[in-house]
C-alpha cells in the first residue's frame, strides 16, 4: 500500500512535494537536502551531493548553503556540465560556486566535470581520474527537467543517448552531444544518477508540470530521456518538488 503523499502511475512511484512559491520551494528543498547529506555524513563519516545547472536551482542553491552540518566531509559535483571555460555565463560550475559553495557551505569540497581539454571525449579519461574521490553512491541527486523532456544531459537525439539511459550500463560519466544543445556536454549516467540514496526531481511552473504529466504516460525514454529517472524501480521513491 502506498504511503501517506505517495503517488503511483503505471510506471511511476513518487512523493510529491508541491510548494507555494519558488521562495517556499527553494527552502523545502534545502531542508530535505540538507537532512539526506547529514543522514550520508552519520553512517559513513562522508556525504556526496549532485545538483543540476540553470536558473531555477538558484534559490535553493543559497537556501542549501546557509544548512548547518559537516560541509568539510561533502562533496559536490554537477550533474552535467557544458564544455565551455568556468567563467562563462552558461558555466554551470561557475553558477555553483558563486551561489552554492558559499556562507556554510563554503567548506565544501567542489568536484568539478570540467578538465584542461578541447573537448569532453578527449577529456574524459581526466574527468574519471578526479571523480575517484567522490563518495558513492550520491547521498543526494537533484535533477532537473527541460521542456523537451530532457535531464542532466540526456537529450533526445543525443549521441550517447541510448547508453547514458541505461541503468546496466557501468559507464559513470559520457560525453554528449545533440541537436537541442549548443554546446557539447559530459553528463553522468543513469547508473550513476540512480542509485543516490535520495533522488529529486526539481521544477518551477504549470507548464513544466505538464512536461512532467507527460513524461508519466506511455512512451519512449528516448523521446523524454526523464522518463528513465521515473520509471527505474528504487528502494526510495523519487521526490518531485515543484510549485506553479
Amino acid at each position: 500500500m502506498a504511503e501517506p503523499g505517495m503517488k503511483t502511475l503505471p510506471d511511476v512511484v513518487y512523493n510529491e512535494h508541491e510548494c507555494a512559491s519558488s521562495a517556499d520551494l527553494a527552502g523545502k528543498l534545502a531542508v530535505a537536502v540538507a537532512k539526506a547529506l547529514r543522514h550520508g555524513l552519520a553512517e559513513r563519516g562522508s556525504a556526496s551531493l549532485a545538483v543540476s545547472g540553470g536558473k531555477t536551482p538558484l534559490q535553493f542553491f543559497e537556501a542549501l548553503s546557509h544548512e548547518t552540518l559537516d560541509w568539510r566531509n561533502v562533496s559536490v559535483t554537477l550533474v552535467d556540465e557544458r564544455w565551455l571555460p568556468a567563467t562563462s555565463d552558461r558555466s554551470n560550475t561557475r553558477l555553483v560556486l558563486a551561489h552554492l559553495l558559499i556562507n556554510k557551505a563554503s567548506a565544501a569540497q567542489f568536484i568539478p566535470l570540467l578538465v584542461d581539454s578541447p573537448t569532453p571525449e578527449a577529456g574524459l579519461s581526466a574527468v574519471i581520474s578526479g571523480l575517484a574521490t567522490l563518495p558513492l553512491p550520491f547521498d543526494a541527486v537533484i535533477l532537473g527537467m527541460g521542456d523537451d523532456g530532457h535531464t542532466a544531459s540526456w537529450f533526445p537525439n543525443g549521441d550517447n543517448l541510448l547508453q547514458a539511459i541505461d541503468i546496466a550500463d557501468k559507464a559513470l560519466v559520457l560525453p554528449m552531444r545533440a541537436p537541442a544543445a549548443p554546446e557539447p556536454r559530459i553528463t553522468f549516467t543513469a547508473a550513476a544518477l540512480l542509485a543516490a540514496s535520495n533522488l529529486f526531481l526539481h521544477f518551477e511552473t504549470a507548464q513544466k508540470r505538464d512536461v512532467f504529466n507527460r513524461a508519466c504516460v506511455d512512451g519512449p525514454a528516448t523521446d523524454m530521456p526523464v522518463r528513465a529517472a521515473l520509471r527505474t524501480a528504487r528502494s526510495e521513491p523519487l521526490n518531485i518538488y515543484w510549485c506553479p
